[in-house]
């Protein structure tokens, strides 16, 4: 992880920023926020805190923060605190040893095991089908959004989409957003609905399998070939729902299991991340647990 540098800010509200969570730069996908490991002053939590960037509604961002806590599955990473109206926006998430996952690929030395990728497309659509089988439209789904933890991934960044711009307004360039991540029927100003995710679903794959959000087909892994290239159909009613790539991603030697939970459970047994990939995520817990150690917290820090 990146620390912060000399002109980077010390606090975010009433938190202690140890460290950046995502690098950026040449080779990294745009970030969706400003996030950061953070430590409250008081020395008793050690949190994930969100900012928007430049350019983002503060308003909206602060909405769509809030919108978050509907968003319940063990793969999305929780909203536990927004910040208050007035003041700079931000919104807090409980920490855990992850990495965004951009660096994963990064860490790995280039594309994912087929078998993480499938762990990883199973967790993302069985939260998807979740939330839009409540009316939740995540709007947000792209690789930078996405953490790789030991026990499975969190989607995270909530309303990315709708918070960068106003409903009715062209999307295309938007701050911190992954241009091949953004379905076409959104860039050109429509209201995110599920098909949308399904396309960023399909992009997050494709860039874990090729480190290329829109890949050539041939790039694709063979078995994931024809999936992948569905969801990522320029016409939504082309794609497959979130429920149909959850039941379509077990490796061709597992049969469908009979409920959603399983079908994800399934593939992220011990093991679904590469070696170098959960070293990584050990070395940056480590990382934390010594800053937390040696930087004197206090509420006048």
């Amino acid at each position: 992880m990146e620390r912060s540098g000399p002109d980077a800010p010390r606090h975010i509200g009433p938190y202690y920023l140890i460290t950046r969570l995502d690098p950026t730069g040449p080779g990294f996908p745009p970030v969706p926020e400003r996030r950061f490991v953070a430590r409250s002053t008081d020395g008793e939590r050690t949190v994930l805190i969100s900012a928007p960037l430049d350019g983002v509604d503060a308003g909206r961002f602060l909405v769509e923060a809030d919108a978050a806590r509907r968003l319940l599955s063990p793969y999305a990473l929780p909203v536990t605190e927004v910040s208050p109206p007035s003041g700079a926006p931000w919104y807090v998430s409980p920490y855990l040893p992850a990495l965004p996952l951009p660096v994963a690929l990064a860490v790995h030395g280039g594309p994912l095991p087929e078998r993480t990728v499938r762990g990883l497309g199973a967790a993302l659509a069985e939260t998807l089908a979740g939330a839009h089988a409540t009316g939740i439209t995540h709007a947000g789904v792209a690789p930078a959004s996405v953490l790789l933890a030991g026990d499975g991934p969190r989607l995270t960044s909530f309303g990315a989409v709708r918070a960068a711009a106003p409903d009715g307004e062209q999307r295309t360039g938007l701050p911190g957003l992954e241009p091949g991540s953004l379905a076409p029927e959104q860039a050109s100003g429509g209201r995110p609905r599920p098909p949308g995710d399904v396309y960023g679903l399909g992009a997050v794959l494709a860039y874990a399998s090729t480190g290329h959000t829109v890949p050539e087909r041939s790039e694709l892994p063979a078995s994931l070939r024809s999936l992948i290239s569905s969801c990522l159909s320029r016409d939504p009613a082309n794609r497959p729902t979130a429920a149909e790539v959850l039941h379509a991603i077990p490796s061709p030697s597992q049969a469908p299991t009979a409920t959603v939970l399983d079908s994800s459970g399934s593939l992220l047994t011990p093991g679904w991340l590469p070696g170098r990939v959960v070293a990584a995520v050990a070395r940056q817990s480590a990382e934390v647990l010594a800053a937390e150690l040696r930087v004197p917290l206090s509420p006048g820090t």
